[in-house]
């Protein structure tokens, strides 16, 4: 729980998490940057506004010395300045000055004026942030002076230059990761397919050093693994054609037997050694992935023939439901999955009903049901391995070769689909394919 909740807000993807140590990084720099600027331009500008307000404070009493004390007022007016100004009278005192103040301001007045101008200075008692340094004239007049304290402001221009700073290091790492993390993107996603089609052609290598390492390696692996499989297939179609010559003299002997009995047993295991050969070919074959391209079908009139097919042929199916329009989809691959799960619904059961409907107009939904015995659930995942039965006698009444789900599984992977059973709540086992569809006419 502790690691979910640190992990939460960190990005799941390389490129996230790229993204946003680079930023953080990066701003981190800008601030540190933009602190000592400012910090530096602060001093700068506090120096020389202090030293303009000791010469202009020194003026500005010399003059009001000099002029009659019923010219002052106007005087006042003319010499007062944005950050402070002069009055001709006493205010009470407020809070104590600190000594940064005190060093900062109060100090250098001191020496630019007379030493009869002994100068007393607190903050405001309406405004902290307000000065007061006050004093009196030879004539004893007091004079006030009042001083804004406050922090020296931004400009905008310094604003949109910050903001135009961050955003063009934002597009810039961005750009960097994007660039970075590209060709790792590709392989990821050229790993992905490599379980649905072994065929597929091999990816560009290039990008950093480390990434073609990683690219070429997965390009070898992947001829490899096509090499091993087409070596595979050809294996098993050399066996086959082996095969045939001595299955077919073991029918011509078993057709002269005088035996019933034993010649139909006989005649029974042949039938079963062809159709364990052509099964296992086939698996070899679809377990590459289909290399039949998609085209505009008509899944309705496909599923209609199909189950007209096993009508016709004595089987009790039934078709429900429909799509309504044409879409995208490989259909010799299609009708494959959908007889291995019809014949699989007879073997166990009397009937089978399909049922399709489309969902979001993105996904088709083929679900094979039927009236048999099903399957422990404990079992339902390791059917679909190739010669996994759940009936382990050696009947093939019964048992089968376990074959035909594998296939139907590895052709439905192989379109990017899913392939997943479940038992009826009535009773028997239901078989739903659920496949995407590349384009809607």
């Amino acid at each position: 729980m502790n690691t979910l909740r640190r992990t939460y807000f960190w990005p799941r993807t390389l490129f996230g998490r790229l993204t946003v140590i680079l930023l953080l990084g990066l701003f981190t720099t800008q601030l540190l940057s933009f602190t000592l600027v400012y910090y530096e331009r602060t001093r700068s500008s506090l120096g020389m506004m202090l030293n303009y307000l000791t010469r202009d404070v020194s003026s500005a009493v010399a003059i009001l010395e000099q002029v009659p004390a019923g010219q002052r007022s106007d005087w006042a007016k003319k010499l007062e300045r944005k950050n402070y100004h002069y009055l001709l009278y006493n205010i009470s005192p407020g809070l104590p000055i600190d000594e940064r103040t005190r060093q900062t301001i109060v100090e250098p007045l001191s020496k630019v004026l007379t030493p009869e101008h002994a100068l007393m200075a607190t903050l405001s008692p309406m405004q902290t942030n307000v000065l007061l340094v006050q004093t009196r004239l030879h004539d004893g007049s007091p004079l006030t002076i009042e001083i804004l304290l406050g922090v020296l402001p931004l400009s905008e221009s310094l604003i949109g230059v910050l903001i135009l700073q961050l955003l063009v290091m934002i597009l810039i790492t961005w750009w960097a990761v994007r660039v970075a993390t590209r060709p790792l993107a590709h392989l990821a996603t050229a790993a992905e397919a490599l379980g649905t089609n072994i065929q597929q052609s091999p990816i560009e290598e290039t990008g950093p050093v480390e990434v073609v390492h990683a690219m070429h390696a997965f390009n070898l692996m992947q001829q490899r693994i096509a090499d091993h499989l087409t070596e595979r297939v050809r294996m098993l179609a050399a066996i086959s054609h082996d095969l045939q010559t001595p299955l077919t003299r073991m029918r011509l002997r078993c057709e002269m037997l005088d035996d019933t009995l034993l010649k139909e047993k006989m005649t029974n295991d042949l039938d079963a050694m062809h159709s364990l050969v052509q099964e296992g070919i086939a698996f070899a074959r679809d377990g590459q992935g289909v290399t039949e391209s998609a085209c505009k079908t008509d899944i309705d009139a496909l599923l209609d023939s199909l189950t007209c097919d096993y009508i016709d042929s004595g089987k009790d199916v039934r078709l429900t439901g429909h799509v309504g329009y044409p879409i995208m989809m490989p259909p010799n691959a299609l009708r494959r999955i959908i007889t291995n799960l019809l014949d699989n619904a007879l073997k166990f059961g009397q009937s089978a009903e399909v049922l399709v409907r489309m969902d979001q107009a993105s996904h088709i939904t083929i679900a094979v049901c039927d009236n048999g015995p099903g399957i422990p659930e404990a079992e339902l995942s390791a059917v679909m391995q190739p010669f996994y039965r759940v009936d382990n006698s050696r009947n093939r009444n019964t048992g089968g070769t376990g074959l035909g789900l594998a296939i139907a599984a590895q052709i439905v992977i192989s379109l990017r689909g899913e392939l997943r059973l479940r038992n009826r709540s009535q009773g028997g086992l239901e078989a739903e394919v659920c496949l995407p569809v590349v384009m809607r006419h």
